[in-house]
């Protein structure tokens, strides 16, 4: 997904603060990878879970 779309599915509207409160500490964290890490800053970067991230989403859906 694109930060844009990660951010609508959030429903976040400050770039700035969605950076810093949840895409930085998502990519520090491994929950999330760059489809394009050798251009971090490419208007065609988009993002996906890692299997850290795929586990933890389950985590969260379960009751």
């Amino acid at each position: 997904m694109s930060r844009e779309a990660l951010q609508a599915a959030l429903g976040l509207l400050d770039r700035k603060s969605f950076r810093e409160r949840y895409l930085k500490p998502a990519l520090t964290d491994g929950l999330i990878e760059m489809t394009i890490p050798g251009k971090p800053n490419s208007r065609l970067q988009k993002y996906r879970l890692t299997p850290k991230g795929k586990q933890q989403a389950t985590k969260g859906a379960q009751p």
